[in-house]
């Protein structure tokens, strides 16, 4: 018999009892009788089984692999056999992007949103940037080049999360808070 032909056959072999095995766990999962534990213990038996007889066949590298490959496959066939198409509800229309709060603003609102995304967003990404090169290990031009790349990502989340954000004292909270923590920390590191 040829190596292709014995590992097709051991794939269907091991994907019919996969098959079974899943069937019989799918059913344990819903029975609530006294068989219940034994159709559990037959299912993991039969998988177990399915993971080692392979190896039997094609050894120990290609065996288990092709049969834990036909228990997914069979698992994920078990699962995709039983789905239920439901009619989606009908909801209101939504955008992409959140309209801000309707509430009144205020002037202050507006200044500390401009300084939250700007300035203060940036403060907090650069100490987030800064932080990282310091503490991490590793090569010295790898961390500064991720550091500066850290930094605009950082800040545009930054921006984002204020402008969106309705609550925006959190806001201020957390990008200065985290702007404290980070300048901190590399600074004591850079004293040690």
């Amino acid at each position: 018999m040829s190596p292709d032909l014995r590992h097709i056959l051991v794939a269907a072999a091991a994907l019919a009892a996969a098959a079974v095995a899943s069937g019989v766990l799918k059913r344990a999962w819903s029975e609530r009788t006294s068989r219940r534990p034994w159709l559990i213990a037959a299912g993991w038996l039969l998988i177990a089984v399915i993971l080692t007889a392979p190896s039997l066949v094609l050894g120990g590298a290609q065996g288990p692999f092709i049969a834990m490959t036909m228990i997914s496959v069979a698992a994920l066939g078990t699962v995709a056999c039983n789905v239920q198409l439901r009619a989606a509800r009908a909801r209101a229309e939504r955008s992409l992007a959140p309209e801000p709060s309707d509430r009144p603003s205020k002037a202050w609102r507006g200044w500390l949103r401009a300084a939250l995304a700007g300035p203060i967003g940036m403060v907090a990404s650069m100490g987030a940037a800064i932080a990282f090169v310091t503490l991490t290990p590793g090569d010295t031009q790898t961390r500064l080049i991720f550091g500066g790349l850290m930094v605009p990502l950082l800040w545009g989340g930054a921006m984002a999360w204020t402008l969106a954000d309705d609550k925006i004292l959190r806001a201020a909270a957390v990008l200065v808070g985290v702007s404290i923590v980070t300048f901190t920390a590399a600074a004591l590191k850079g004293l040690t």
